[in-house]
């Protein structure tokens, strides 16, 4: 890993020169200021006085800091405000004056009864963009319902598509606030982007519930279409087989995604051996397969259970079968030793109250240049200086 920020080929970036002023905590604000820091941005975080953002206290694993909070933070200037304190408040608005961007996830209404609530704000400044997220939007009978991931997995039936036939499961990362967050910071950027055409800035709003039933797309369509929900079928997929994890005789396990016939074909014939089993009337068709399911995984566990892994891996490798390996995180063969990952350089150390911790490269690749990826801040490490530099003249 070496240092973010090593490479300064070129040291603009597309969000230079824009403030972003972030009362936020949780997952879902912090992801979405998180990037637009990462592209330039200058965000000032907003914090409880004492402990902050309670996503500091999820767990102490990173060197004593919480590893939520070290992937969510960095880059970011950390300001403690009381806001139930005029004084406090006042300094925040003076902030705001000079703000582009203001992002907040208070509870519902409670922007408003503070006076930082879109319609006040953009009435005092036109150009600002306001993004509001919460768990279930500004209205309806959830408005004021706690939305923590978890629920709003349940919620939206992710917990019914996650998961063994006979388990449901919720999703193992936070899903629900990941999809809010990318959906706040896809938003900002398209209204900053008209904001140079129109001089105006606007109001967004984004919901955890809204944004987790667009990513049940699919299986909500399926449901309309057909009266009932696609099969839960762990790593497998309820319209495709073989699709899912199978394992070699070594107990390596081996991921296929096998979507077209011809894939299936060559699948029998250089994997399995048995081009006649391409043509058998209970796999000759994806409906098929899909009916003969059980029988299917035998045929194909009978042949994958006979070979290790590396045979395995070779013989989809060369037919050039759609596969994967079913990695842990952790261990040699590891994510966090993914030779794709190492490869291309993707790993980078930031700087933390706890010294250097690891963070991978954004995904928005560049064309010459790095994103900035700057230290992630202790609690208040800026309220001085940020007061001072916003002070009233």
């Amino acid at each position: 890993m070496r240092p973010a920020g090593h490479d300064h080929r070129v040291t603009s970036l597309p969000l230079d020169g824009v403030l972003v002023v972030a009362c936020e905590q949780a997952v879902a604000a912090p992801l979405a200021t998180r990037h637009l820091a990462d592209l330039g941005a200058r965000v000032v975080k907003v914090e409880r006085p004492g402990r902050g953002d309670f996503a500091r206290d999820y767990d102490t694993v990173v060197h004593g800091l919480s590893s939520h909070f070290v992937w969510l933070n960095r880059g970011k200037e950390s300001v403690t405000l009381d806001l139930k304190d005029p004084d406090a408040l006042a300094a925040l608005r003076r902030i705001l004056a000079r703000a582009d961007v203001f992002v907040q996830n208070f509870a519902p209404g409670a922007a408003e009864r503070l006076g930082l609530g879109a319609e006040e704000l953009r009435r005092e400044h036109p150009r600002l963009v306001h993004c509001s997220i919460s768990g279930y939007g500004s209205s309806g009978p959830y408005r004021d319902a706690k939305a923590y991931d978890l629920l709003i997995q349940a919620e939206t039936g992710l917990v019914t598509m996650t998961g063994t036939p006979e388990h449901p499961a919720k999703a193992g990362i936070p899903a629900a606030d990941i999809g809010a967050g990318m959906y706040a910071f896809s938003g900002i950027l398209a209204a900053l982007y008209e904001r140079e055409r129109t001089g105006e800035g606007t109001a967004i709003e984004v919901s955890l519930f809204d944004a987790l039933s667009e990513w049940m797309g699919f299986p909500l369509t399926y449901a309309a279409g057909a009266g009932h929900a696609p099969r839960r079928a762990g790593t497998s997929h309820p319209a495709i087989a073989p699709y899912g994890t199978f394992v070699a005789g070594d107990g390596t396990e081996v991921v296929l995604a096998i979507q077209n016939e011809r894939e299936w074909d060559r699948f029998c014939a250089e994997v399995l051996g048995d081009e006649a089993l391409a043509t058998d009337d209970r796999f000759a068709t994806g409906s098929a397969r899909l009916e003969h399911r059980d029988e299917l995984h035998a045929a194909i566990d009978a042949v994958l259970g006979a070979l290790d892994g590396e045979e395995v891996v070779g013989r989809l490798a060369s037919a050039g079968i759609a596969h994967a390996r079913r990695r842990d995180l952790v261990g040699d063969d590891g994510v966090l030793a993914h030779p794709q990952h190492a490869a291309r350089d993707r790993w980078r150390t930031v700087g933390s109250p706890a010294g250097a911790v690891p963070a991978l490269v954004p995904p928005i690749g560049l064309a010459g240049r790095e994103l900035r990826m700057g230290a992630v801040p202790d609690v208040g490490e800026h309220t001085e200086a940020v007061l001072s530099e916003f002070r009233e003249t």
